[in-house]
């Protein structure tokens, strides 16, 4: 599925691994990985599985952020 959704992938010292952040969905949602590719891929399911239950349950899907426009987190 494509996206226009943000992934934020950084490093964390304090878990020792890679944190995948999604804004658009909640300063919360986050997953992680050993690797950051393992990271990205966490955050791309978690991504389809928030929209899909968006979708299924008629809930407006949050605005992406494009580059150009400041990050406004709820």
């Amino acid at each position: 599925m494509k996206s226009r959704y943000t992934i934020i992938i950084q490093w964390s010292d304090e878990d020792q691994c890679y944190v995948a952040s999604l804004p658009e969905w909640g300063e919360f949602c986050h997953t992680y990985g050993e690797t950051y590719s393992e990271a990205l891929t966490h955050a791309q399911e978690v991504l389809e599985l928030l929209i899909e239950s968006a979708v299924k349950h008629n809930e407006s899907l949050p605005e992406p952020n494009v580059f150009g426009t400041s990050l406004q987190i709820a």
